[in-house]
């Protein structure tokens, strides 16, 4: 049965997931190109849709392990908020993400038909090249903080057109 707040908004369910590991010169964010579906050439965390009847945890352990060959306890992943998008001018990629992260997993990275997945210095995020939200809340996501907003596209279906909720820090220039 769905909850309220599903009901309340019929976008799709989606989940992302950013795993976080201490590297050599600071800490690293597993980050990879999409290779299909929306946001192609696009740099990502692992993510993707929700199954019916299944939480957003399961999907994130779900596709952590379709996407990058990981293995995830569900009990290790940290919910770090909400995402709400809306394309106005391209309303079938209108969704709802569920933001994840997670310190703790098995198995190395392999890529996959949807993800070619590499580790970054989370200081070198390559944020030019991700979807345009992302440098107004990973940062802070990354540093450990939490996020609940709506990201309004423009007409390019590219550039944030605005925004509203929790989390949101304008980006360095």
């Amino acid at each position: 049965m769905p909850t309220r707040d599903e009901t309340k908004n019929q976008h799709p369910r989606v989940v992302v997931v950013y795993l976080l590991r201490d590297g050599a010169d600071g800490p690293e964010v597993l980050l990879g190109e999409k290779r299909r579906g929306l946001g192609t050439g696009r740099v990502v965390g692992p993510g993707g849709k929700r199954e019916p009847g299944e939480s957003a945890v399961e999907t994130a352990v779900r596709e952590v392990a379709e996407e990058v060959g990981l293995r995830l306890d569900a009990a290790d992943l940290e919910a770090r908020g909400t995402l709400d998008y809306r394309f106005p001018f391209r309303p079938s990629w209108s969704q709802v993400s569920d933001v994840f992260v997670g310190r703790r997993w098995s198995g190395t990275p392999t890529a996959s038909d949807e993800l070619a997945a590499r580790w970054v210095p989370v200081d070198a995020v390559p944020y030019d090249a991700m979807w345009d939200d992302a440098r107004w809340w990973l940062p802070g996501v990354l540093r450990g903080g939490t996020v609940d907003a709506r990201f309004t596209f423009a007409e390019d279906n590219a550039s944030v057109a605005g925004f509203t909720g929790t989390g949101v820090e304008a980006p360095p220039v």
